[in-house]
């Protein structure tokens, strides 16, 4: 172990970019060199289809935070203790790359980067630092691509209960509609219900953006945090229905090419509205709870 001064601890500002260039350049430069070819990989790969789009905004968010939360290391650590901890995982993490890299496993590649930036935070600024930054490398684990079997595995159950959901509510509400499977006839279209409307990785990414608004929004009250994150699961849920549903309605009143057309992405974007606004509808009902249930404790004490 050993500790820095303090006054080697600057904000993030140029001047003190500038200032720590010597150091960090080089670490930098060696993450840029391995990395570059893995994202170009990515961009032009898993990352450019509907199902895995979410990976690099997971990626942007991810350094975000980190970069949000620097102040509060600064103002933590006091004199840094690196952690020689770091360098085991830093030799796991290149042989998860190499491993990747030479079989072609993007899951493993992506993994050794998150893995790297870990030891790098260890071994230049020390186990305090890595535990105030878990957050940011744990949401990170959200752009990694599930194996295919696994994926395909439990996406069919979901497949199903989704289009089970859609056919009852549209039959409900008076539209001509029925379902074998996973394939919804809805006038005279047909739709199949696709991986990309109600797969794993779309309640994945949904899962992403509700940790990451209970990761921003910080509420003090743990039944709170805990029965948000809990309810996160039935709101992807709905959210995807809701995405199915406003694509058999298109399809049904502007015909195929509509559906399957600029719409179907329009229907994408509806989905994370949808549940972004279900996360908030669902908080604020929370927040009513909690403040309810703190003024009657209150009441209750001062009788």
């Amino acid at each position: 172990m050993s500790a820095r001064p303090l006054h080697t601890v600057l904000p993030l500002t140029l001047p003190a970019l500038r200032a720590a260039l010597p150091e960090w350049g080089p670490i930098l430069l060696g993450l840029l060199c391995l990395y570059v070819p893995t994202g170009y990989r990515l961009f032009t790969g898993v990352w450019a289809t509907e199902e895995q789009a979410h990976g690099p905004i997971i990626l942007g968010l991810s350094l975000w935070l980190m970069w949000r939360r620097w102040p509060e290391v600064q103002a933590r650590l006091g004199a840094w203790q690196t952690a020689r901890s770091g360098w085991p995982l830093m030799v796991f993490s290149m042989l998860c790359y190499v491993l990747g890299r030479s079989q072609q496993i993007l899951a493993l590649e992506i993994g050794s980067f998150i893995l790297a930036l870990a030891a790098i935070t260890l071994l230049k600024l020390g186990g305090r630092a890595l535990r105030l930054l878990w957050f940011p490398f744990f949401f990170m684990c959200f752009m990694v691509p599930l194996p295919g079997p696994l994926v395909s595995m439990l996406t069919m159950p979901m497949k199903m209960a989704v289009s089970y959901a859609t056919e009852h509510l549209l039959f409900a509400a008076g539209y001509p509609i029925a379902r074998a499977g996973v394939i919804l006839q809805i006038g005279q279209y047909q739709l199949l219900v696709a991986d990309a409307c109600a797969g794993l990785q779309t309640l994945l990414t949904l899962e992403a953006l509700g940790l990451f608004y209970l990761n921003l929004v910080r509420h003090t009250s743990a039944l709170r945090n805990i029965a948000l994150a809990l309810l996160i699961i039935p709101i992807s849920f709905s959210a995807n229905v809701i995405r199915v549903i406003v694509l058999s309605l298109v399809t049904y009143y502007f015909g195929d090419a509509a559906g399957q057309g600029f719409l179907h992405g329009f229907a994408g974007m509806v989905l994370f509205l949808t549940a972004l606004v279900l996360i908030l509808s669902v908080d604020s009902m929370l927040q009513w709870y909690v403040k309810r249930r703190a003024l009657r404790h209150a009441r209750g004490e001062g009788k």
